[in-house]
């Protein structure tokens, strides 16, 4: 019994883990910590940072612009999303095709004779229509009233893509309100290349363009920053639908 005895004695105690010498223990995960970093990263930019935008604001669409390009600019911050230009592209696409066509189908006409030419001008005046048609239907059904289409990427243990299209448009005034600046916004987060849908989100917005321009039609950039980082942050957390 004896060699038992000492062995008993010379095993460690429960109590010796007080004496400080015991590793601390693991801290919970913080659930939050993603949503703390986009609060942080939809903090307005320094007043230092911004130059002046003035606009004519008896105007609703020059103030619409100059929201729009506000916009743009805060979100699409290397921070932030990268901005994707895909409806932008296909319009250039379709524009420069067209004027290409035109101007080929021109050439063509000045330097064949008339009745030689008239099947091939037909052809490109046909491709023209067709052309600027396209692009005016892309536009206006296809990429409608969309102003931002972005894109992120994070890694939580995984790669997880971050996608936001925001949409603007003008709200008229009416006797008792003046006209507002509407934001339509989808968010989109998934993994393994968009087959794991992890969350999404939508809202609606609407502000007073009174709320972002004196009367001299100065924009209060830090204002509509603000009011911009907490809809997206918002729709980001999943407390929009």
């Amino acid at each position: 019994m004896a060699p038992r005895t000492r062995k008993a004695a010379a095993s460690p105690s429960p109590a010796s883990h007080s004496n400080g010498d015991a590793p601390p223990p693991v801290p919970p995960k913080d659930e939050t910590a993603a949503v703390v970093d986009v609060d942080a990263l939809l903090a307005p930019v320094p007043g230092e940072e911004r130059e002046e935008v003035k606009v004519n604001n008896a105007s609703a669409t020059d103030m619409k612009h100059a929201c729009d390009d506000a916009l743009k600019r805060f979100l699409s911050r290397p921070d932030l999303f990268k901005q994707i230009h895909t409806h932008t592209d296909v319009r250039l696409a379709l524009g420069w095709l067209s004027v290409l066509v035109a101007g080929a189908t021109g050439l063509y006409g000045w330097r064949v004779p008339f009745e030689q030419s008239k099947p091939a001008v037909w052809i490109g005046v046909i491709a023209y229509v067709l052309l600027t048609v396209t692009q005016t239907l892309y536009a206006y059904f296809i990429e409608g009233d969309i102003v931002f289409v972005g894109k992120r990427k994070t890694f939580d243990k995984r790669i997880v893509t971050e996608r936001i299209t925001i949409t603007s448009r003008t709200t008229p005034s009416t006797p008792q309100t003046p006209p507002g600046y509407a934001l339509g916004l989808s968010y989109v987060r998934s993994a393994a290349g968009g087959k794991t849908l992890l969350g999404k989100g939508r809202a609606q917005e609407e502000h007073a363009y009174t709320g972002f321009f004196d009367e001299r039609g100065v924009m209060d950039q830090e204002l509509f920053e603000r009011w911009v980082g907490t809809v997206v942050g918002r729709v980001m957390d999943g407390k929009a639908q």
